[in-house]
């Protein structure tokens, strides 16, 4: 059995030191962890508080602004189990369910998180993710973790046997250091710092997007218990998040196919505004609105990497995949991975024997949330999936079994799997009734996720 060290205290370098006071030396740690959002202050609060000197590096420092604003109710249990629930609650805007507006229906629907399978978890929060994240990384600090903002990792080597990595980093001050790990997390968010140096990330083939957004004051929002809901507007390239947040701002967004960002020939800001003009039902809830940000944008938004895990690391959160963010899933993926990658490292730290068990079993769940999320993911846009999107039926629990996958309910026991699978063979057998439509609808499709160089 390994030995396991103690808790040690955080520390971090001073901000006012001279590359000459602080010169490259190499320090060993049980585990380190690359990023320091919510992934990665998850899995680093947990070792810290199994004992585990866990050193966390991110390249920022906090707070600092980040997208991915929405929460969904299966976040609130991590939340409770890392103790941070009551600091969430009061910096978050409450979210009772989520709208859906189609410019091909009357009307809108709202789903209601109290309506799904599982009646225990009914709400969720939006957050401001600067202030979100920080309350993150604090509780990891708090929790034993060494936390070291303004240093990124540049290099990585692995040492034979699995006796785990060398990785390299750089500091703000452009000092260096060295750390001998036994195990790495790469928590590194779309920086895929593990993927991209071993060539694991690899565009996602069934799904490309780009995405542009900006935070607006005076949006007009739902009345009543659902003004911090969020609200989804399909457009004819793509379609838009628009998140209340408790501060009275309301993040927006257009999450469009590649091809429609490439064509941008005017500032970033106009391009945007045109974007919101071209969806009416936004642009009227918009009408009396106040752009009060940058207007930000980023492409190549969907990848994958071929592998979670090697020996003596693991990809977490975004630094393994990314979908599309309109079921609000990252967050939640990223602190779930946090919490698997906590228990996956002890056991392989623990009890070497077990190790190849415990890392199939991590690669099992990493893979589970993107897998059953993407399927809707990718047929949104299909005119069949959104008449039953917009009209959804509750025979044999299906209603119920969408609301459970939109709240992410899908880690627990939750009996959702068969009613969801019921749900896929009602969607199968309305696309071959309508099969001209069907076949159109992919055609168009398979033009949209083009690679398309956003560089």
């Amino acid at each position: 059995m390994s030995r396991r060290p103690s808790p040690i205290r955080s520390r971090s370098v001073p901000m006012n030191a001279s590359p000459e006071s602080t010169p490259p030396r190499s320090t060993g740690c049980d585990v380190l962890v690359i990023g320091g959002g919510p992934a990665g202050s998850t899995v680093a609060a947990l070792l810290a508080e199994r004992g585990y000197r866990t050193v966390m590096l991110e390249k920022c420092r906090h707070p600092r602004f980040h997208i991915g604003e929405s929460l969904l109710p299966a976040n609130l249990p991590l939340l409770e189990r890392l103790g941070v629930k009551e600091e969430v609650e009061r910096i978050g805007m409450y979210k009772p369910g989520a709208e859906f507006v189609s410019p091909d229906h009357d009307g809108t629907l709202i789903f209601e998180f109290a309506d799904a399978w599982d009646k225990s978890m009914p709400y969720a929060y939006q957050v401001r993710r600067s202030e979100f994240d920080h309350i993150l990384v604090r509780n990891a600090v708090k929790r034993g973790a060494e936390v070291l903002e303004g240093w990124r990792a540049t290099d990585i080597r692995f040492l034979a046997d699995g006796r785990g990595a060398e990785v390299d980093a750089q500091d703000d001050d452009g000092r260096s250091r060295r750390w001998q790990a036994r195990f790495v997390v790469d928590a590194s968010g779309r920086d895929t710092f593990i993927a991209n140096r071993l060539k694991l990330k690899q565009r996602n083939r069934k799904h490309s997007s780009a995405a542009v957004y900006g935070h607006f004051a005076n949006a007009r929002r739902l009345n009543g218990r659902h003004e911090g809901s969020i609200s989804v507007f399909w457009f004819e390239h793509g379609w838009f998040w628009f998140i209340p947040l408790a501060d009275g701002t309301t993040s927006v967004g257009a999450v469009t196919w590649p091809y429609y960002m490439k064509r941008r020939n005017k500032p970033l800001r106009e391009f945007f505004l045109d974007t919101i003009a071209s969806c009416p039902a936004l642009a009227e809830r918009l009408s009396a609105a106040e752009l009060v940000s940058e207007v930000q944008a980023t492409g190549n938004f969907s990848y994958v990497s071929t592998r979670t895990h090697g020996e003596s690391y693991l990809l977490i959160g975004d630094a393994f995949a990314f979908i599309d963010p309109v079921f609000s899933s990252g967050v939640l993926f990223a602190m779930q991975g946090g919490v698997t990658a906590a228990e996956t490292v002890d056991a392989c730290l623990r009890q070497p024997g077990r190790a190849a068990a415990a890392l199939q079993r991590f690669d099992r769940r990493m893979r589970h949330g993107p897998r059953e999320f993407s399927w809707f993911i990718y047929r949104m846009t299909d005119p069949t999936m959104r008449e039953l999107f917009m009209a959804p039926q509750n025979v044999l629990r299906m209603k119920e079994a969408l609301l459970s996958l939109l709240a992410g309910d899908i880690f627990g026991r939750t009996p959702i799997w068969f009613s969801l699978y019921t749900f896929k063979a009602v969607y199968y057998l309305n696309s071959l009734w309508h099969f001209r439509r069907t076949l159109e609808a992919r055609r168009r499709r398979s033009l949209n996720i083009q690679d398309v160089d956003l560089a």
